[in-house]
This record gives C-alpha cells, sequence and structure tokens, in this order.
C-alpha cells in the first residue's frame, strides 16, 4: 500500500526519521483515509498476521491508523526518493524480506517503492494485492478508497 494522502512531495532535505515536524505527513483528509481503509478490511473479515511499515511518519502513522495487526518498521521500506542509489538493494532486499513468508502480511511504503517492486504506479492510499513473482512483486489487483 502506499501511505495514505500526505500533500506535496518528497521529503524537506533535513528530515529525521523518527521526528516528524522534520517529514511531511498525512493531512487530516489522509488521516481519515487510512482510518476508512483498515475499516473496509476489517468488515469484509480481511486479517494480517503483521503489517510492515516504512519508518517515515507518514506511512508509519498509516500503518497504525489501519488497525490491521501489529505495526513492524522494516527499514527496507523506507523512501529512497532522495537517493536512488540505494533502489536496487533496497528493492532485493524488500523482495527478499516478502519471499517465502509464512505469514500474511500488509505492507505500507512509498510511490518510488512499489514503482521499484511491482514497476506500477499508485495513488496516495492506494492497495496493490501482489504475488510474489521472484524479481518483483506482481500485480493481481488494486483498491482505492479516496481520501
Amino acid at each position: 500500500m502506499r501511505h495514505a494522502l500526505a500533500p506535496g512531495t518528497g521529503d524537506p532535505a533535513a528530515l529525521t526519521i523518527g521526528d516528524c515536524s522534520t517529514q511531511r505527513n498525512l493531512s487530516q483528509q489522509g488521516r481519515d483515509q487510512a482510518t476508512r481503509i483498515g475499516a473496509a478490511f476489517q468488515e469484509r473479515g480481511h486479517a494480517f498476521d503483521i503489517v510492515l511499515t516504512s519508518q517515515w511518519c507518514r506511512c508509519r502513522d498509516t500503518a497504525e491508523l489501519l488497525q490491521l495487526g501489529p505495526v513492524e518498521e522494516a527499514p527496507v521500506f523506507n523512501s529512497f526518493f532522495q537517493d536512488f542509489s540505494t533502489r536496487d538493494s533496497q528493492t532485493a532486499d524488500a523482495l527478499a524480506l516478502l519471499a517465502d513468508r509464512q505469514d500474511r502480511p500488509f505492507v505500507v511504503t512509498h510511490q518510488v517503492n512499489i514503482r521499484a517492486l511491482t514497476g506500477d504506479t499508485t495513488r496516495s492510499g492506494e492497495v496493490l494485492i501482489v504475488r510474489h513473482g521472484g524479481d518483483r512483486l506482481d500485480v493481481l489487483g488494486s483498491i482505492v478508497i479516496d481520501p
């Protein structure tokens, strides 16, 4: 899933993980969107064992507002928008983390990561249903709940 609505693009140059005041954050509309997405999954009985998230505040907040399971930070899903030199290694590490899992993870990350993992672009809050395809994630479908 791409994090819920956080107006703008990228982050300030002085971004500090763990300090939300240095980051682009969810708007109230984005917070409401994340809550509605989580409720839609819960109403349909979809369960997840863990919610893996980027350490960026907008992803972490989205993951928590979904209320779909315990939230665990996974740095392999951190944005590389400001430094594309880590793209290939991060993408390989993310694929390795997701390979052959016995649990049902839900992932909250960023547009650049999703594009690297799937080749697809997503809107804020869009959820992709994927299957591990070896060197990428194959997209089976998507769910959009507008902000």
